[in-house]
């Protein structure tokens, strides 16, 4: 979110972002792994490099970052992987929870970083967004 605040503007230190998110360094680093390997994120080098999206907040969906971060979405094992529960076949709300884990899907595709950077305060009423999942 911070990246797509501030636009393709500058590249956003990983010491910047850490400072204006209230978020350590060490765990953005690791999240940064993540997003730069599934493309969402491009590292430039230099002495005015940093980071930046790689692609337009338009294109990125929060389901294309949860699943990046913890894979596909799935409340319950069983629902993705049905082998896991030898009553499953069996299971009256296995069909249920399937409904709910594709309406969360279903949310979570929807909603774009630009839909979600339109619901930020200004700057000036809050330096810090809450974005907590």
């Amino acid at each position: 979110m911070d990246l797509a605040l501030h636009g393709n503007n500058a590249p956003r230190s990983i010491r910047d972002i850490a400072k204006s998110q209230q978020i350590s360094e060490k765990f953005i680093s690791r999240l940064v792994v993540e997003l730069r390997r599934a493309g969402f994120i491009r590292s430039i080098r230099g002495t005015q490099g940093g980071l930046q999206l790689a692609r337009f907040p338009h294109l990125i969906t929060l389901l294309d970052i949860v699943e990046t971060m913890d894979g596909p979405v799935s409340l319950l094992n069983c629902i993705t992987s049905p082998q896991v529960c030898p009553r499953q076949q069996h299971c009256v709300v296995t069909g249920v929870w399937g409904e709910v884990n594709q309406a969360l899907i279903d949310t979570l595709s929807s909603i774009t970083l630009a839909d979600v950077l339109t619901r930020c305060p200004s700057e000036q009423d809050t330096a810090v967004l809450d974005y907590c999942i």
